[in-house]
């Protein structure tokens, strides 16, 4: 008598859960070989040992992305607990400013709570996104890269460039996974005659870059690129003009 083929009910005769080749188990398609592995979408868990800054930036774009997101309904985080935990954590780093043993600890500590509500809401992600990198990257987390070949940086995209002191902008860009830094140039702007490219400056916070010495009621073009990774350098951002007043 031909033995019938075991149906699935996640575990074989003797209790034990299937496995790709289990004897007598009907796949409808093709079995992978025993050393087969699927990849799965995973979040890059890089914010929790960066800068301050990177758990900032991350928790931006959670707070901005992930609530009223339909692909995540019930997040174990609340919006109103992790802006407060963002909150508290921007005041116990001007608090650090001020220097102290004690301010830097409690730094710390606020850095370490909004860190794990960050771990959680990535936990999360995870498990809701179905494997999928799309849906993923909708929550405002980035994808941790499943690929060991050497990637480029983002170019950048500029948000914003405003005034700051008489003679000074400040450019805004939107955050570039894997980036340390950013690299600003700007140019004087003359009718249609661009002049030469000037280095603005490095900066850590890609919210706030100003770069001084500039002269009041000059039209300044300005672009920026991502430094770090694996390949150096991203492109130069598309150019923005702004006026220095």
């Amino acid at each position: 008598m031909a033995s019938q083929p075991i149906t699935w009910d996640g575990k074989d005769a003797q209790g034990k859960p299937f496995a790709w080749d289990t004897r007598g188990l009907t796949w409808d398609g093709a079995v992978p070989g025993r050393n087969s592995k699927m990849t799965h979408v995973r979040v890059y868990l890089g914010f929790a040992t960066g800068s301050d800054l990177a758990v900032m930036d991350t928790t931006d774009a959670v707070l901005e992305n992930l609530y009223d997101n339909a692909a995540y309904a019930t997040p174990p985080v609340t919006k109103v607990a992790l802006q407060t935990a963002l909150t508290e954590f921007n005041a116990a780093r001007g608090e650090q400013e001020q220097g102290g043993t004690a301010a830097t600890v409690v730094k710390n500590q606020k850095r370490d709570a909004l860190v794990e509500l960050l771990r959680q809401l990535a936990s999360y992600v995870e498990q809701t996104c179905n494997n999928d990198l799309a849906t993923l990257l909708t929550s405002g987390f980035q994808a941790a890269s499943t690929n060991r070949a050497k990637q480029p940086l983002e170019k950048p995209i500029i948000v914003t460039i405003s005034n700051g002191m008489s003679g000074q902008l400040v450019v805004k860009v939107k955050p570039v996974p894997n980036a340390h830094s950013y690299e600003v140039r700007h140019a004087t702007v003359a009718g249609a005659t661009l002049g030469p490219w000037q280095v603005g400056g490095v900066f850590t916070d890609s919210r706030s870059m100003p770069f001084n010495n500039l002269t009041p009621g000059t039209m300044y073009q300005v672009q920026v690129r991502a430094v770090g990774g694996s390949t150096g350098y991203s492109d130069w951002s598309d150019p923005s003009q702004h006026m220095s007043l």
